[in-house]
């Protein structure tokens, strides 16, 4: 069986063969070769999507409005349950005899040096998010009732608790404001991302099985893996990247308008943010067309350095010494709260909980297709220890000083009266006003800009190779047409939701495509812990 893929799983104590191919549900459609069904219900259904939402747009946006408070205030807990699993499990893969095991078998080498596997996998997992949020969190933690602390004698810090009782403008509710948001950009993401590569890598580079979701489940449903139920979970894997990206996209947009107004007066219109994205999305087509190693690789190593020399010079003309006593001040009492903030049992501050963690944990989740498959292809060679620690623990760390850098920034202006209108400026326009106070305003401001534009072009170019590498069945290799569809239909997807409801609308569908995504990855766990266990017995 020259073509089949080998699963190598024991039926009792002989091993079985799965006699699926790569490609043989693909049919050959206008020079497209394309899973068969998935691709079709896939592509009609979000088409149908965005017909019925730019004709429906009233409708669509009392639906948005409604339905993501609905899914966070019902469902928090599911989403809090299932992101503390992922945490757990990922840390315990580190220390188990399974971390041994490499990833594409013994021989395997690193088809990439640290620094382009870092720049991919950062650019990829959170490049948007961190420049978008990086200011506004902590500014929007601080002061509210996030949550209380209990001081010791001698006026030592003992326990953050109990949350939801509140603490002013305080140097507590600073502390706890960069520990909430280190919380939700550390750990717990990461680890939703690592479990999903780790499944695809594995099962793809150990087990021989296609570059697909479906393929991970094979230990637990056997052949009906390429049946019916393998259908619906690369559809939902679809739904849930595209939808996902949308919202990251539309963020950037956002953002990256307020930014030229901010500088260049440039209106802020419904008008001109579709042409933002028409024109971003165009400079994403150029490097889909390129590939992966010419267009992706390129774009995430420059966006490394542009992102590390606005880190830099924010860490030189802001307060250094506060942003690095704050960063190390910060992780620890991120470890501190992190029970705390972590529990879904009597929480007083529900709009923390479900308005930031549960929306939060489902972005994340929604993103997981995406950025888990892109961090397999580009992780072949790496044992499951160093995977899993560089995937889940060094981004943690380095998210950390971002927002470190970033965050305690704008709160030691907004302590210290020199941050005027940083409070109350909306969340897309507060990191160009923490620039203000800073020499050479302007030019931070755009670098800024050009920042989250190649964050938006990295993030649209890699989704859409991996929806184009789940919709041909797992072929890495399917024609460019393909690519180009999908980054086109990302782009119409963030213009529908932006028309149709703004930011609320893109978190709405975040979150409803999130939510039953999170069920697959508790079951992908269970699968990756058989299929790790079969192959420590082998070897």
């Amino acid at each position: 069986m020259s073509d089949n893929v080998e699963a190598g799983y024991e039926a009792g104590p002989d091993a079985v063969e799965t006699e699926y191919e790569v490609g043989q549900d693909n049919v050959q459609i206008l020079g497209l070769d394309v899973h068969n069904p998935v691709f079709g219900i896939s592509a009609l259904t979000i088409i149908a999507f965005v017909f019925f939402s730019l004709v429906f747009r009233e409708q669509s946006t009392e639906f948005f409005e409604w339905l993501r408070p609905t899914l966070t205030s019902k469902f928090d807990w599911v989403f809090m349950i299932a992101c503390n699993i992922f945490v757990v499990f990922s840390l315990l893969l580190i220390v188990t005899p399974y971390g041994s095991i490499r990833l594409g078998g013994e021989d395997a080498k690193p088809d990439y040096s640290y620094a382009g596997w870092f720049s991919m996998l950062f650019a990829a997992g959170m490049g948007i998010g961190l420049v978008f949020w990086g200011v506004a969190e902590p500014i929007s933690h601080y002061g509210s009732s996030l949550g209380g602390v209990a001081v010791g004698e001698g006026g030592v810090r003992t326990d953050w608790a109990p949350l939801g009782a509140g603490l002013g403008d305080t140097e507590a509710s600073k502390d706890l404001a960069m520990a909430a948001t280190i919380f939700h950009w550390g750990l717990h993401p990461w680890a939703i991302y690592a479990v999903v590569a780790l499944a695809l890598a594995f099962f793809s580079f150990n087990r021989g099985l296609p570059l697909t979701m479906r393929s991970v489940f094979y230990p637990i449903f056997g052949e009906a893996t390429w049946g019916p139920l393998g259908h619906i979970v690369d559809v939902l894997a679809v739904f849930a990247t595209i939808f996902g990206l949308a919202t990251s996209l539309g963020l950037g947009a956002t953002q990256a308008l307020a930014g030229l107004n901010y500088l260049f007066d440039v209106p802020v219109t419904d008008g001109m943010k579709v042409l933002l994205i028409i024109l971003i999305t165009a400079i994403a087509l150029i490097s889909v067309v390129a590939g992966l190693d010419k267009g992706v690789k390129r774009l995430s190593e420059i966006n490394m350095v542009l992102a590390a020399a606005l880190l830099i010079l924010v860490l030189i003309v802001g307060p250094t010494v506060a942003i690095l006593t704050g960063f190390f001040n910060g992780l620890v009492d991120y470890v501190v709260a992190l029970p705390a903030l972590s529990n879904w049992v009597g929480r007083e501050d529900t709009n923390f909980l479900q308005g930031w963690t549960a929306f939060y944990w489902a972005w994340w989740i929604s993103w997981s297709p995406f950025v888990g498959m892109f961090i397999a292809r580009i992780s072949r060679g790496r044992t499951v220890r160093e995977f899993v620690t560089c995937v889940i623990l060094i981004p943690t760390v380095v998210g950390a000083l971002w927002m470190s850098v970033f965050g305690g920034t704008a709160l030691d202006q907004v302590m210290s009266g020199t941050g005027q209108g940083l409070s109350d400026a909306a969340l897309e326009l507060k990191m160009f006003k923490m620039f203000e106070a800073f020499p050479l305003a302007g030019l931070l401001s755009f670098v800024g800009i050009i920042l989250v534009v190649i964050f938006f072009v990295t993030s649209s170019d890699s989704g859409s190779l991996v929806i184009d590498t789940i919709t041909a069945g797992g072929k890495t290799d399917a024609p460019t047409a393909q690519r180009v569809f999908w980054c086109v239909l990302e782009g119409a997807i963030a213009v529908v939701l932006l028309l149709g409801g703004g930011l609320g609308a893109l978190q709405a569908a975040a979150i409803a495509t999130g939510f039953p995504f999170a069920i697959v990855l508790v079951l992908m766990c269970v699968s990756i812990f058989i299929g790790l266990a079969r192959e420590k017995r082998r070897s």
